[in-house]
């Protein structure tokens, strides 16, 4: 498997980019071709923690380049720019499931 992770730090009104996040953005990435699985979570810390991270999950990384050159993705990118965060961190991973014995 394949992930593209995209963290949000501090937006500017929290409840706000979420909502607007969830009605606007969602969507659009639901519509990004070969998309696998898209998770959403919310972690809770200190220091340095996204407001929000986003996990977009695709089978193999020829799908996942496939979808980062389409117009969708594109589409995705340009709305994830008006949001007003103080930062974006965005990085794409190949995922190995690692069992572990009790």
């Amino acid at each position: 498997m394949h992930r593209l992770t995209v963290q949000y730090f501090d937006p500017t009104d929290g409840t706000g980019f979420e909502a607007v996040y969830r009605e606007r953005h969602v969507p659009i990435v639901q519509e990004v071709p070969g998309l696998a699985r898209f998770v959403l979570s919310t972690p809770r810390g200190t220091g340095d923690t996204p407001h929000l991270v986003a996990e977009l999950w695709f089978e193999d990384a020829e799908t996942m380049k496939a979808a980062l050159g389409s117009s969708q993705m594109s589409r995705a990118a340009e709305d994830a720019e008006t949001y007003e965060v103080a930062r974006r961190v965005m990085f794409a991973a190949e995922v190995e499931d690692v069992a572990t014995s009790a």
